[in-house]
């Protein structure tokens, strides 16, 4: 709009009108003034300017966050009033795991499967998330969990930095990045993380840690020359990220050793230790800086205590244990549900809001170790997780959303006839001409095959130096493998038991990640703003853009523009409290 065009609207203008001209001018001329950086499109939608860039050597931490600022603004994510923010990340949920899931489920209940839906598929709105870090298509849950937890995409294994060089701790120093968990605890905020694998392992540590190698997760496991630079292990920062504000109100998982020194005890397996060598008891320094806070291990300890101001609890030595065998477990593990709700009531008693990223951390686990029925059923102990968050919330102040990190190589194949076991050999009537009588679908040579195999992995059905040639069985993960002749006869095998492994093309120890787009499922205020296909680190900025008081404190930091849009890259040090 310019000069010239102003003068045509006055002219046109009846000169008895001069108030109505004024006017006009006024608005013309401040629609002239509103920065190029940004502008609203439409109710709800605020345009920012994103400048172009080479990819991928013009891919700056800068540049990612205000590209991801521009993609939730656009969608109108500034429309939310969120009080409460709750994540669920299924690690290594793929869209073909949550579609075997929901048929898992159903056919559990006594139903054909096909028509379930697991609990967030009922949620209205959908998207999906491009997974790749900045070094790899195929990414890992270090750097994906970085990129939604703090609005830039990384280097894959870096924890809660910019992209630089995996094992370099001290360019990483200068790398930090602000969470919004942390942005949340600087902003008065609760927060919390819930996992089912170690708090230290990739995505629960992403919540609150800095280091480029997230493998560091004790003092053991981080190199001399990283320690004599300045970085500190993933498990003490779960401690030192109290700096923001208060630190997690509740942090529940796996990972007692990681915790504890070798010279303690573990108190549920006398045959077990801590792994520190540092000395340190993190579980006691917990203690002493949560005088009224309960440390728990157990559903019992857990469940007694519901009053407590603070929690922390570790209900295992390492990962917890798959849904599958928890109830095998002597002490009484917690289900994801339970873990969840405990997290909600502890949280919702703070009346400034809330965050809290529950993680099902399992489902990558057995997808690695070429076991769906494994994946399935904590795919479905998430699904129960979700259920119990929204029976527990108000989806008129609490956003809720559901994603996953990253993909497997989980198939979803052949032609199995409406009902088939999930699990189970393919039975189908001729193939996709359903010509014939249900049967056993044959492959080329005769033999029978199951719907989901998997692209590679352990379940390779050559010889291996822990198993003969045939069907694999789980745990299984060699150092080596023969080459195979054709494939094993399934007919007299059970593909449904829970420790069967899916046949796996090419050999692997571990099944890989895939590199496929995952799915985004949300609810709550702010949630219309997910849809279509977006870029990863975009969930951080719907997340604090739609939560008035996240985004109030990064502007008080000066990193929004003119329409109140967060756009600059935060820097951590100005949210940490200051210390009188």
């Amino acid at each position: 709009m310019n000069a010239r065009f102003i003068r045509e609207i006055r002219a046109s203008m009846p000169r008895s009108t001069p108030l109505l001209a004024a006017v006009a001018t006024t608005l013309l001329l401040g629609a002239c003034a509103t920065p190029a950086s940004s502008s609203r499109a439409g109710t709800g939608s605020v345009q920012v300017d994103v400048p172009a860039v080479a990819h991928p050597a013009g891919e700056t931490p800068q540049w990612w966050y205000r590209s991801g600022a521009a993609r939730a603004a656009g969608s109108g994510a500034m429309e939310g009033r969120a009080k409460n923010v709750i994540l669920f990340l299924g690690d290594g949920m793929s869209l073909t795991t949550v579609a075997a899931a929901r048929i898992f489920e159903g056919q559990r209940n006594g139903n054909p499967g096909e028509e379930n839906l697991l609990s967030w598929e009922r949620f209205p709105a959908t998207a999906f998330s491009k997974t790749y870090n900045t070094d790899s298509q195929t990414p890992d849950s270090a750097g994906t969990m970085t990129a939604i937890t703090t609005g830039v995409k990384t280097h894959m294994g870096a924890i809660g930095v910019s992209a630089g060089s995996r094992s370099d701790c001290a360019d990483s120093l200068g790398k930090g990045l602000l969470t919004w968990l942390q942005l949340a605890d600087s902003a008065g905020m609760a927060t919390g993380v819930v996992s089912t694998a170690r708090l230290t392992h990739a995505t629960p540590a992403a919540t609150y840690a800095h280091a480029p190698e997230r493998n560091w997760e004790s003092d053991a496991d981080l190199p001399e020359a990283a320690k004599a630079a300045g970085c500190q292990d993933i498990a003490q920062q779960l401690l030192s990220t109290s700096r923001y504000g208060r630190g997690p109100l509740v942090a529940l998982g796996g990972g007692r050793a990681q915790f504890t020194t070798v010279e303690e005890t573990d108190p549920e397996y006398d045959d077990k230790v801590g792994l520190r060598l540092d000395g340190r008891s993190l579980v006691g320094e917990w203690k002493q800086a949560h005088p009224q806070g309960a440390y728990v291990w157990n559903a019992r300890q857990l469940q007694a205590a519901a009053s407590a101001p603070a929690i922390l609890g570790l209900f295992e030595p390492d990962h917890m244990r798959y849904e599958a065998e928890r109830r095998e477990d002597p002490s009484g593990e917690p289900s994801l549900a339970e873990l969840t709700r405990a997290a909600i009531a502890n949280l919702s008693r703070h009346k400034e809001g809330y965050v809290l990223m529950v993680e099902g951390a399992r489902i990558d686990h057995a997808n690695h170790s070429g076991n769906a029925y494994r994946a399935l059923s904590d795919t479905v102990a998430l699904s129960d997780a979700v259920r119990a968050a929204a029976e527990a919330t108000s989806d008129q102040d609490t956003l809720i959303i559901v994603t996953a990190d990253h993909s497997h190589t989980l198939n979803f194949v052949g032609y199995p006839a409406r009902g088939n076991p999930i699990l189970g050999k393919v039975k189908d009537k001729g193939g996709e001409d359903g010509a014939g009588a249900l049967d056993l679908a044959r492959d080329g040579t005769g033999l029978p095959y199951t719907t989901l195999s998997y692209a590679n992995g352990p379940g390779f059905t050559g010889a291996s130096n822990q198993q003969p040639a045939g069907p694999k069985t789980y745990p299984h993960a060699p150092s080596s493998f023969d080459p195979v002749k054709g494939r094993p006869d399934l007919t007299h095998v059970d593909t449904e038991h829970r420790d069967y492994m899916q046949e796996a093309l090419v050999p692997m120890k571990s099944e890989s990640h895939g590199g496929e787009d995952v799915g985004i499922w949300a609810r709550g205020p702010g949630s219309r703003a997910v849809r279509g296909t977006m870029e990863q680190n975009a969930i951080y900025h719907m997340i604090v853009q739609a939560t008035p008081r996240l985004r109030e404190r990064l502007c008080q930091a000066g990193t929004c523009d003119a329409h109140g849009v967060p756009v600059e890259l935060p820097t951590p040090k100005a949210f940490e409290r200051t210390v009188e």
